[in-house]
């Protein structure tokens, strides 16, 4: 006879109560290092924006390019934390509470974006080539050339055990932001020049595309 499963607690009980505690900055920082980590609360997201120098604060939520601001100044960085509500995010079909991880470019549709993001080699799209190449199982990242989040990684926890979130959030949050340095985009978003969206340190190399790359 199957065993009687457990009874869920609803969907958006769970989202709601999943904030994200000060673990998430310090144990992102060490992967991030160099970014300025803002926390964000109170909306669909909960957790940390690590943030370029250069940029200003942050303002939610991200948009598209339909939805952008011209006169928006140019923006690149990171999330680490959690969906707590589908609200903004309809395009990744969330099933809050969700760990996430993203790059940010933004204006969407800016210039800055249009080099970072739209060119057929750009870094946006080279370094996601390289780490779903990495990847053997979901989630893997997933590109999206018209929105301000341009690549996302997010696994949704309403499976986990309530008593595992924060095990399983940690294995989650290390293995994406490991992804993320091995591609060298952290150490190139922090090269780039936001005015004109060109790397200021001619040095600084693109992981190779996963086509170019030589099986073991």
């Amino acid at each position: 006879m199957k065993a009687a499963e457990a009874p869920k607690r609803p969907r958006g009980s769970a989202a709601r109560d999943q904030r994200a505690k000060p673990w998430v900055r310090t144990l992102a920082e060490p992967y991030l290092r160099g970014l300025n980590a803002v926390r964000e609360s109170g909306g669909s997201l909960d957790g940390y924006w690590f943030i370029h120098p250069s940029s200003k604060s942050i303002r939610s939520p991200l948009k598209s390019r339909s939805a952008r601001r011209v006169s928006a100044v140019p923006e690149v960085g990171f999330f680490v934390g959690y969906v707590v509500s589908e609200s903004g995010f309809e395009f990744i079909s969330p099933q809050a509470p969700e760990c996430v991880v993203f790059a940010f470019v933004r204006p969407a549709g800016g210039e800055l974006h249009a080099k970072v993001v739209g060119e057929t080699s750009s870094l946006i799209r080279t370094t996601v080539a390289y780490i779903r190449f990495l990847t053997h199982r979901p989630p893997r990242f997933v590109l999206h050339v018209d929105r301000e989040a341009v690549m996302i990684r997010h696994q949704s926890m309403l499976e986990w055990p309530r008593e595992k979130y924060d095990h399983f959030s940690k294995n989650f949050f290390i293995e994406t932001l490991a992804w993320l340095v091995r591609s060298a985009l952290v150490r190139r978003f922090l090269a780039l020049d936001l005015s004109v969206g060109k790397e200021l340190h001619a040095s600084t190399q693109a992981p190779q595309e996963a086509g170019s790359r030589s099986k073991a």
